[in-house]
């Protein structure tokens, strides 16, 4: 109970300070100022097409009622579809965030596919009316699909329960895959211990949403990462503590922009699904405890993921200073795979968790082959 209280008093002082003491002086005067600066304050269609593309918003309902909305960068009638799938607490926007000519959504797009870009549920883009059914299935004819960390997990997760949905996908590219999750070196690792105490502070704080995009989040942008040199690198150094350090990738002046838009949000229940992962070892569902596990599963432990079942290409890619998906970690998710998946360690040695997205050299060091990789068309035959 001791040990309770103090992790709920840590956590609860944590989100206190963030959320209300701020100066309100400075509060009227971002607002004044965000209302002033509203042109530069872009959304994901606006700033694809500001860029010169043609793009389009779609919403799914999903078979268990959620509302998702996807994005598309429209390539030419008949262009080999491609579809990207963000990280958590992520969002269609970071596939763009480097701009023309070093994204990966516009060099896809640039070597003439038709560019689709997934939310997950609980994220700034996942409100909005039904205009697409998943029931379509020619609409899901992907000619690959690339998943970035957690968007790497979903997939998996979908490929080995339902393996008739990846007969309509011929590839899959995996940027800093997450499965198993024993050798993470990130501080969420000392979670743990607290497994069980984590799951309820969780939903102390909200209505089941961990860190969705708000003005508190833009407000920190603004005024504690968009000041000087060293503010910005404070703000960085606590990204790395998370994904791994590698200030020379990182470009600073991203920084105001990321965080306009991250976090982006996702489900409590998502992050303790994680804490889980980290603590088993296992990549196995959800651990709602003995008496409901028995409910749902017929079993008190939950079942592992048959990861067996996966029958398409994947190719892994990771970095081997990537603190979340580790080397380790990857590799033995590599093994569990069918044979025909390949495994490409990038070629820097500080390449962290989120340079597969922001890294400066991303182009270079990862876009660069995925292209080539599709351009061949993974042909292992």
């Amino acid at each position: 109970m001791k040990r309770q209280i103090v992790i709920f008093l840590s956590l609860f002082i944590f989100h206190s300070v963030i959320s209300f003491s701020f100066n309100f002086k400075l509060f009227n005067h971002y607002k004044k100022n965000e209302n002033e600066d509203s042109n530069k304050n872009l959304d994901i269609l606006q700033m694809i097409r500001k860029e010169g593309y043609p793009a389009e918003a779609h919403v799914v309902l999903t078979e268990d009622g959620y509302i998702l909305t996807i994005h598309r960068i429209v390539g030419k009638s008949g262009s080999p579809t491609i579809f990207l799938q963000h990280g958590v607490l992520g969002c269609s926007m970071d596939w763009i965030v480097l701009g023309k000519k070093n994204s990966l959504a516009y060099l896809l797009a640039d070597n003439g596919y038709d560019v689709w870009l997934g939310n997950f549920r609980g994220n700034t883009y996942s409100k909005a009316h039904i205009s697409l059914s998943p029931k379509n299935l020619t609409f899901w004819d992907f000619r690959a699909y690339i998943g970035f960390s957690m968007g790497t997990t979903c997939f998996y997760v979908m490929a080995s329960e339902r393996p008739q949905i990846t007969k309509l996908i011929q590839s899959m590219y995996s940027l800093a895959p997450v499965a198993f999750l024993k050798h993470i070196r990130t501080p969420l690792r000392y979670l743990t211990p607290f497994a069980s105490d984590f799951k309820r502070i969780m939903y102390l704080f909200g209505d089941g949403a961990f860190l969705p995009n708000s003005f508190i989040t833009r407000f920190l942008a603004k005024y504690l990462c968009d000041m000087n040199f060293q503010e910005e690198k404070i703000c960085s150094n606590i990204l790395f503590i998370l994904v791994g350090f590698d200030k020379n990738q990182f470009n600073y002046t991203l920084l105001p922009k990321i965080l306009n838009y991250q976090p982006a949000g996702t489900s409590s229940k998502t992050m303790v699904h994680f804490v889980q992962e980290i603590k088993s070892g296992n990549f196995q569902q959800y651990n709602y405890g003995i008496e409901k596990n028995l409910l749902i599963y017929n079993s008190p432990e939950p079942p592992r993921y048959n990861l067996s079942k996966i029958t398409i290409p994947i190719v892994l890619f990771y970095g081997n200073n990537d603190w979340l998906s580790s080397p380790q970690d990857v590799i033995k998710l590599t093994n569990e795979l069918p044979k025909k998946s390949i495994i490409y360690k990038v070629p820097y040695a500080k390449f962290n968790h989120i340079d597969f997205l922001w890294a400066m050299d991303a182009p270079k060091l990862v876009y660069k082959k995925v292209l080539k990789m599709l351009e061949e068309s993974l042909d292992y035959k």
